[in-house]
């Protein structure tokens, strides 16, 4: 039994993490950028409000902006925020429901 608990928990986190990724890959699509005054590059994702990056190459602006993305979602999940659903894409969290013995 203990066996099949850990293949079930190492499904359940890969399902996460794999969710979790084509999230931000489909909010990063969505990303918008743009040259400031200074030369440097800014993103930023509009359905993710207050994620942005900022950088001397395109590159490392949405690097940034990653890095960002990244922890406005965990920071968001810890609060229990609602996340707009991106291409299909739905982080509501559910409610877990454990089997009876």
């Amino acid at each position: 039994m203990e066996g099949e608990n850990l293949v079930a928990l190492q499904w359940f986190l890969y399902m996460v993490v794999s969710m979790l990724t084509e999230y931000i890959q489909a909010a990063l699509r969505h990303a918008h950028y743009e040259m400031l005054e200074n030369g440097r590059f800014y993103g930023e994702i509009d359905l993710c409000p207050g994620t942005w990056g900022e950088g001397a190459t395109l590159e490392e602006a949405r690097e940034e902006l990653c890095g960002t993305l990244e922890s406005w979602i965990i920071v968001g999940l810890r609060h229990g925020d609602r996340f707009e659903v991106i291409d299909g894409i739905d982080l509501k969290p559910q409610p877990v429901h454990a089997e009876a013995a």
